[in-house]
């Protein structure tokens, strides 16, 4: 596999932007109430709630981790807190992909619904003067409309929902769950998944992050850039054939997606097939309005190509969608 002809799922996230003001906020969902009773509780010392938060999650997860091993990782003495993308990135390194969830009440109660606790950012000061927080949704009781939080030095903090989500609403409805891989938020969309996922890869390495893609296939059959993702997951791991067969369903899906002809090409190549190779990546190399980049590794797969003799493939050989 030569990685100047390979393309992976690459995305920008978008940056943090703080609302200066906040409108009407959502009203209260009318989901049962869900309460994690077993979500453990680290009380935060002075500034410190983004350790104690991204503990809490982790622990839960399964990592067992307490917030003072992480104070190094994520605290940044010089504005006395922890960014989010802090955050992210220690979850990542300590076998966690973090999804980013939707900033809604509904997105939270799926979340707890399915067992999954929210790690969320608040702003409970003003804006001229804001006083930023983490903390970690446990809970919804419907009847009263509040909800549960494992937050500062209270286990079990109550919150009415108009208080709640204004906190949340100053902090732009930032959250995120932290799941191992294979599991998936109970909200994910398609897109969240991929970002969050080919964020985990380049940190955790494409198999170690392989059971989240299989899983987000299993949950969305034929969905285009989690069928790249996987096949190269796939490829990566050493898995050849299993590569192979989600290769054939991308094309089947999506027969232009010139991104994942040029991989398989260079798959079948690897795999001794190159008549194959040709076959996938032609209608790639007819394609016009390409990003240069994108045309510039179809070229090089195609040189490549340019030195195998013009012959059939061994009957083994797999049946590649033209």
């Amino acid at each position: 596999m030569t990685a100047g002809r390979l393309l992976s799922v690459f995305l920008l996230g978008a940056a943090l932007s703080a609302c200066g003001t906040f409108p009407d906020i959502p009203p209260a969902p009318d989901s049962a109430s869900v309460e994690l009773d077993d979500v453990p509780f680290f009380p935060q010392s002075r500034y410190q709630c983004g350790p104690a938060a991204l503990a809490t999650t982790l622990n839960y997860s399964g990592v067992d981790i307490d917030d003072r091993a992480l104070e190094q990782a994520v605290f940044l003495p010089g504005r006395e807190g922890s960014l989010q993308a802090e955050l992210l990135a220690a979850s990542r390194r300590h076998g966690r992909i973090p999804y980013r969830i939707a900033g809604n009440p509904e997105a939270l109660t799926s979340e707890l619904a399915a067992g999954n606790p929210v790690l969320v950012m608040q702003n409970l000061g003003i804006d001229a003067l804001p006083q930023w927080h983490y903390a970690v949704v446990v809970g919804y009781h419907s009847g009263e409309r509040q909800w549960l939080l494992r937050s500062g030095t209270e286990r079990r903090h109550t919150a009415s929902h108009t208080r709640f989500l204004i906190s949340w609403q100053k902090a732009a409805y930032w959250a995120a769950v932290t799941l191992p891989p294979g599991r998936l938020p109970a909200s994910a969309t398609p897109a969240t998944v991929t970002q969050a996922l080919a964020d985990a890869e380049r940190v955790m390495g494409a198999p170690t992050v392989l059971p989240g893609w299989e899983a987000a296939v299993t949950r969305w059959p034929g969905q285009a850039e989690l069928l790249f993702g996987a096949a190269n997951a796939q490829r990566s791991a050493g898995h050849k054939h299993a590569a192979s067969q989600r290769f054939e369903q991308l094309l089947i899906s999506d027969p232009e997606h010139y991104a994942g002809r040029n991989n398989y090409a260079d798959l079948l190549l690897a795999l001794g097939c190159p008549a194959s190779a040709r076959t996938v990546l032609a209608p790639a190399q007819q394609a016009r309005g390409l990003a240069p980049a994108l045309e510039a590794v179809i070229a090089a797969t195609a040189g490549e190509l340019d030195q195998y003799p013009a012959q059939p493939d061994r009957e083994d050989c797999p049946a590649a969608p033209s």
